[in-house]
Order: C-alpha cells, then sequence, then structure tokens
C-alpha cells in the first residue's frame, strides 16, 4: 500500500513530467501566432493578437495535399516491404528448427545488431548505394526506411512468436495445415496487436525522418512532410512564424494519429510478455 504522503508525491511527479513534455507544444502553439519580428524580440510573451497569417502564408506557400500524398506513398510501400520481410524472417527464428542450435542465435543476433547502429551514421553509405543502383526520388527512401526498421521489427516480432504456445503449430500441422497456412492463417491473425505496433512506431518514424528525406529528394514535387518547414528558410533570412505554423500543421495529424492508436502501442508491447 502506499501511504498518503508517497501518493501525493507521486501525483506531483506526474504532474510536473506532464507540464514538461506539454509545455514545448503549447509554446509552439503560442508562436504560431505571432509575428516572426515578435517570435525573435521576445519569444516568451503572448502574441499581441491572435491573427491566422502564418498559417494562411503556409498554405499559400506549401502544396500540403502534395507533401501528404507523398508521405503516404512512402509510409504505404516501406511498411509492405518491411512487413513481409520481417514477418518470414522472424518466424524462421521464432518458430522454426535449425539442424545447428546456434544458426538461429547467430541470425537473430544479426538482425539485432542494427539498433547498436545509428541510421544516420550510415547516411552516406545509403547515398552511395541510391546512386550505384539509380534510384532517385521517393524510391531513394522507401528502401532505406524499410532496411533501417528491420531490427527494430525482428526484436518485437521474434519475442512475441517465441510466446505464441508450440502446441498452436502441431495442432496445426495435425489439422493438415502446411508451413504457408499455418503462417497466414494461424500465426498471423494472432499477431495483430504487435504488427499494429510495429505499424504506428515505423509511420511516426517515416513521418518525422529528416536528414534522409533532405539528402535524397531533389525534386520539389517529390517532396515529403519533413520537408515542408525548409521552404521557409532562405540564404539570408528565415521565417519563423511560418516554420512553426507550418511545423504545427505537420504535428497535428500525428498527435490525432498516435491519440488514437495509443492502446494499440500499449498492448503490442505487453503482448506476450505473459505466456498463455
Amino acid at each position: 500500500m502506499i501511504s498518503k504522503r508517497n501518493k501525493s508525491l507521486l501525483q506531483l511527479l506526474i504532474a510536473a513530467i506532464t507540464i514538461l513534455i506539454v509545455f514545448p507544444l503549447a509554446w509552439m502553439v503560442m508562436l504560431s501566432f505571432k509575428t516572426s519580428g515578435e517570435i525573435m524580440s521576445n519569444p516568451i510573451a503572448p502574441p499581441t493578437s491572435f491573427n491566422l497569417e502564418n498559417f494562411t502564408h503556409a498554405l499559400d506557400i506549401l502544396n500540403y495535399g502534395q507533401l501528404y500524398g507523398n508521405t503516404f506513398i512512402v509510409c504505404i510501400i516501406a511498411l509492405v516491404i518491411e512487413l513481409i520481410c520481417t514477418f518470414f524472417s522472424s518466424f524462421v527464428i521464432a518458430r522454426m528448427h535449425f539442424y545447428h542450435p546456434g544458426i538461429k542465435g547467430a541470425l537473430f543476433t544479426f538482425f539485432i545488431l542494427g539498433l547498436s547502429v545509428s541510421p544516420f551514421i550510415l547516411l552516406f553509405p545509403v547515398y552511395k548505394i541510391n546512386v550505384f543502383f539509380g534510384l532517385r526520388g521517393i524510391w531513394a527512401l522507401i528502401f532505406p526506411y524499410a532496411a533501417s526498421s528491420v531490427s527494430f521489427n525482428t526484436l518485437l516480432l521474434v519475442n512475441y512468436f517465441k510466446q505464441l504456445p508450440s502446441e498452436i503449430d502441431e495442432a496445426a500441422v495435425v489439422d493438415g495445415c502446411n508451413i504457408w497456412q499455418l503462417m497466414f492463417r494461424v500465426i498471423l491473425p494472432m499477431s495483430k496487436p504487435v504488427l499494429a505496433t510495429i505499424i504506428i512506431f515505423n509511420v511516426l518514424y517515416i513521418w518525422n525522418e529528416f536528414p534522409y528525406a533532405s539528402v535524397m529528394l531533389r525534386d520539389v514535387s517529390e517532396y515529403t512532410l519533413s520537408m515542408g518547414a525548409s521552404f521557409f528558410k532562405g540564404t539570408y533570412t528565415v521565417d519563423y512564424g511560418g516554420i512553426v505554423a507550418s511545423s504545427l500543421m505537420i504535428i497535428i495529424p500525428e498527435l490525432i494519429f498516435y491519440g488514437i492508436f495509443q492502446k494499440n502501442i500499449v498492448e503490442g508491447m505487453t503482448a506476450g510478455a505473459v505466456k498463455g
């Protein structure tokens, strides 16, 4: 039992952490109603008037329909590629038997080692690979995005598959299922919680990723949402009001998406933690 005093301290701590997390977003909302001059002169003070000039200017400068369309295309294709690859590889590592038991551990270690390498360190090698294979535009983003997520996806999927009772496989084989039917008719439906978590995390990563997009994309018509704010930075001037307003319009759909599916994130991260 937590004492009343400790409970009050815990509530104060939670409230303080919540304020620290919410403050940057609240400050961004406040700055979006201020002019660039007001932002530079006194960024802490509230706006003198709540006008929507920054938002209308951002809508005039940016083609949000095109930016959202390009981002959705990259998200969908990259997710399909990485989910197919990691589902098959994770199923093999977690559910199949090898003649040499060390092979399974070596494969899992090989995939997980990618978590120790920052994808931004590989920016130049990935760029050279894209040039070698002639990949341009959004395709120069799709394959790096899919490859950089393999380690994280494998970590979640393998641990989830290992928690599924082996009796499921045996019962499916007795009923006449082959390996493909076992994967797609038995294991795949049971993997919906963890797959939802993987999809959400990868969508949020692609939505916010900027370094790869800034290097790989050259044509403005192929820009993704993360490149939107760069339109307001010139050689000698920076439109801070436009940057804040455009960033806010990019963040809001992301927050809505996260708020709707946050339950799936918790279910996916805890799924398989206790063997059923």
